[in-house]
């Protein structure tokens, strides 16, 4: 093969694999990790582009959005593979990918959301709302102690609840604390049921229903994506769920106390537009929340297990 035929082929391939993954153009480079493909968590996604678009120019900006799959060890990956790019700004969505752009970078800007606790995530103490260095972003947090509130206000005979959780997943871990805390404090007995991945979550989901009155599943990222085989497991035992998020009370909960993942993407958007201006500083920007969660039941679920949900919640549109 002529040398000219072999610079061009490999100039060829070369476009391509730098064009894989992008979307748009322009002067501007955002590298996006997510952890894995959920409502959820695609929500905070599109908030975010969104957001960056309208703020600086959709024909300014790059996007190279990269799922890991639910492997934190792709997380890893892909960080590496955005600092080599020296991209400008990365957004890390979901905890495993926060800490794996943490751990990937110093210098670059690190956004994270769906992220409940930057400072349980970080082992940060005295967390006092601002991360500093070169992170900040938003938080999915809604108030655990309030979901609570709503788990004996929908069950108030529930005396055994259960807690369910996948037990690698340290904003989950957080938030069990923080809701048994609440739930013994008012009396009742609490048992947590741990899944490590999605291949017991069936098994681990039937086991707390044949012992428990009701369960609370947290904003969970391994929930969300069996959120089907959790809703067979618990389909028939009578054992009603509050759930953390509402895509993920659609599939199994009686109801939620959610936050809007898109405004919270759309949140970091505009921090991201901010200081990639050169408008703000990211050690500066304070963890930003969806102050406005919404008490909303899953209707098809509340007439099965014969809940009557009080005024103030918001029915679902189910798909």
């Amino acid at each position: 093969m002529k040398k000219w035929m072999i610079l061009l082929l490999a100039a060829v391939m070369l476009f391509s694999l730098a064009a894989c993954g992008n979307t748009g153009g322009g002067e501007y480079y955002i590298g996006i990790v997510q952890l894995v493909q959920h409502d959820a968590l695609d929500a905070a996604t599109n908030g975010f582009m969104d957001a960056v678009k309208a703020g600086l120019g959709e024909e300014n900006v790059s996007f190279d959005l990269q799922n890991a799959s639910g492997d934190s060890a792709n997380c890893a990956t892909i960080v590496n593979g955005f600092v080599s790019d020296n991209v400008d700004l990365i957004l890390a969505n979901a905890t495993p990918a926060l800490l794996a752009a943490v751990n990937g970078t110093q210098s670059i800007p690190i956004l994270g959301t769906s992220i409940t606790d930057y400072g349980d995530a970080l082992k940060i103490e005295n967390f006092d709302g601002t991360v500093g260095g070169n992170i900040s972003g938003t938080s999915d947090q809604a108030p655990l102690e309030k979901q609570g509130e709503m788990l004996i206000e929908l069950c108030p005979t529930a005396k055994n609840v259960g807690i369910l959780y996948c037990s690698a997943e340290p904003n989950s871990v957080f938030q069990a604390d923080k809701v048994e805390a609440y739930l013994t404090g008012k009396g009742l007995n609490v048992t947590r049921y741990t899944f490590t991945d999605s291949n017991d979550v069936a098994s681990v989901t039937a086991t707390a229903c044949s012992e428990c009155d009701a369960l609370y599943i947290p904003t969970d990222n391994t929930a969300a994506t069996c959120g089907e085989a959790i809703h067979n497991a618990a389909s028939g035992s009578g054992v009603p769920i509050i759930s953390g998020e509402a895509n993920a009370c659609k599939l199994f909960g009686v109801a939620t106390l959610s936050i809007d993942y898109y405004k919270i993407g759309q949140a970091a958007g505009e921090m991201a537009v901010k200081i990639l201006k050169g408008e703000a500083d990211i050690s500066e920007m304070a963890i930003g929340y969806d102050d406005n969660p919404v008490k909303m039941y899953n209707p098809e679920i509340c007439a099965e297990l014969g809940i009557t949900p009080p005024a103030d919640y918001q029915a679902m549109e189910l798909d």
